[in-house]
């Protein structure tokens, strides 16, 4: 694959930085941001500079070595967890590095490449579980990105993709273009392109017709927070696609590292549901597509209950939702 590296940490605890790259400028540019403030991380992960469950926790993990070098201590890292809200990943990572830095910058940064690492293997082996759902000649449906851009390593939905490519199936997937920024359109259709893996741009509102030709025989998505009885939060349009796979039999699943998973959460209705600003459906990149006074409903994920979920590809393999609070310890 030829996807650019998401999130980096470039030299040592005492003058390095994260560096990113800028996913709100793909596919067009390919611009990298060097981030050596902790203000700087928490708007890249609110402005999606870099965004998917997983890289989130990585680039706040790394931000909380720049948090503690500017000596903002508890209340720095408090800053970076609250970035984004329904990601579990990123308040986990948080967490993970003021327990195990003890206010120092070193032990914080060792600590967030060992978080980095381990998102890395667990990419690989959710691709190696998840490639033998995919059959020769089958059409895959995913929406928004779970791929490379969204993790430390290959991906999570995608990763199956990758992997079952690497072994020499053969197979076409839909990306789901995902408004209203485009996600999938932008970051997936990219990535898949990149790779040389067969990939058709549909609308959102196409999805249903894909499945109805018999053009879609599995659907993958990613997620960015799973409750403890299955329930899953993904970006706003996947309660749907699960629906309309539920209407045609197609099998949805989700793919996720277990940091993705809260075992404090019951269900989804405990999962908290980001609503972001009304320009982004107000506005179509530099194009205003609506009156500046309409009213916005804008959540930028949904929930679909685990009724609707075939199976979670872990690095640990395959769960099913009754196997999850065991799996968990919860």
């Amino acid at each position: 694959m030829a996807i650019p590296k998401t999130v980096q940490w470039q030299g040592d605890a005492t003058s390095g930085v994260v560096c990113i790259i800028d996913q709100t400028l793909l596919p067009a540019q390919r611009v990298f941001l060097r981030l050596s403030d902790t203000s700087q991380v928490i708007d890249a992960i609110q402005r999606l500079a870099v965004r998917g469950a997983p890289a989130i926790g990585v680039a706040g993990a790394y931000g909380c070595v720049l948090a503690l070098r500017q000596g903002l201590g508890q209340a720095g890292l408090e800053s970076i967890a609250r970035a984004r809200p329904t990601a579990v990943n990123l308040r986990w990572a948080v967490d993970r590095i003021a327990r195990a830095s003890g206010g120092d910058p070193a032990r914080a940064l060792s600590e967030a490449k060992a978080i980095h690492a381990e998102d890395e293997a667990s990419c690989a082996a959710i691709g190696h579980h998840g490639a033998g759902l995919i059959a020769d000649g089958m059409g895959l449906l995913t929406h928004c990105n779970a791929g490379a851009l969204a993790t430390g390593g290959m991906g999570t939905a995608l990763a199956p993709m990758y992997v079952a490519q690497q072994q020499g199936r053969k197979f076409r997937v839909f990306a789901d273009e995902t408004r209203p920024l485009l996600q999938g359109a932008r970051l997936t259709a990219f990535e898949l392109h990149e790779a040389g893996i067969e990939i058709t741009l549909i609308a959102d509102n196409m999805a249903a017709t894909v499945m109805q030709r018999g053009w879609v025989q599995l659907v993958i998505t990613g997620a960015d927070r799973i409750a403890r009885n299955g329930d899953a939060a993904n970006k706003i349009g996947t309660y749907g696609v699960a629906l309309i796979a539920k209407a045609h039999g197609v099998p949805f699943y989700i793919a996720a590292p277990r940091s993705t998973f809260d075992p404090a959460c019951a269900n989804g209705a405990a999962i908290p549901i980001e609503e972001r600003n009304g320009r982004e459906l107000r506005w179509l990149g530099a194009t205003q597509t609506a009156p500046e006074g309409a009213a916005v409903f804008n959540p930028a994920f949904d929930v679909t209950p685990a009724g609707l979920i075939a199976g979670y590809i872990t690095e640990d393999g395959i769960k099913q939702a009754g196997q999850i609070a065991a799996w968990l310890g919860a």
